[in-house]
Order: C-alpha cells, then sequence, then structure tokens
C-alpha cells in the first residue's frame, strides 16, 4: 500500500470522526485503521490537500493522547486549534467526497516541490 493509500484510508476515518465531533488520539487512529502510530507523513499529505483546496485542516483530528494537540511536526498554526477542530466538525465532508490518490500526491508535490513514493 502506498503513502496516498494509506492516506486515502486515514482521510475517511477522520472525516467519520468529524461526522461525530471526536478527535482521535493517534493511537486510536492506528488502531483503527491497522497502521503503526508513525502516520505523520499521511497526516501531512491531508494538510497540503486541505490547504490546496481551501478546506478545514481535517488532520487536526488527530492528536498526541498526552498533549491533546496535534504533533510538533504538523505545519499548521495551532495558536486557535479548538476553533479550526470546530470548522472541521461543522464541514460537510461526505458532500466534498473522498479525495483520489493523486489529489494527495499533487498537493504534496506542489507545497514541497517532491512528492513521497513510500
Amino acid at each position: 500500500m502506498t503513502t496516498y493509500e494509506r492516506t486515502q484510508q486515514i482521510w475517511s476515518v477522520l472525516v467519520l470522526a468529524a461526522r461525530e465531533q471526536k478527535v482521535l488520539s493517534y493511537e486510536m487512529l492506528g488502531d483503527m485503521t491497522g497502521m503503526a502510530n508513525e502516520m505523520g507523513r499521511e497526516l501531512g499529505n491531508i494538510y497540503y490537500y486541505c490547504v490546496r483546496n481551501k478546506l478545514p485542516l481535517l488532520n487536526l483530528l488527530a492528536i498526541n493522547k498526552e498533549t491533546g494537540r496535534p504533533g510538533e511536526g504538523c505545519p499548521a498554526d495551532l495558536s486557535d486549534l479548538p476553533a479550526q477542530q470546530n470548522r472541521v466538525f461543522v464541514y460537510d465532508w461526505l458532500k466534498h467526497g473522498v479525495p483520489k490518490t493523486e489529489d494527495f500526491e499533487e498537493a504534496r508535490k506542489s507545497r514541497t516541490g517532491k512528492a513521497t513514493t513510500a
């Protein structure tokens, strides 16, 4: 499974969490997807896609269970995290649909100048 296929899987779980107005610890997200807790690259892909498409930052629903906040590697400005998470909760993600793997790849490449192949 490619990083972009894993990104799609995480996207779907986070959309469900948004519909339920829940945040998920990295551990919970790993248990729900069958992936290890190392999902920074995939969450980054979601961040880049959301920024590129002017969407609420869906990746902000994935948090460290110790701090209650996204990890240090999160590129988003977290100064107004609760307000940002509320925007994620009220957005109609089901109407938006699930992005294609290519959409995530293009978004990452447009922000970082390179795609991830792993």
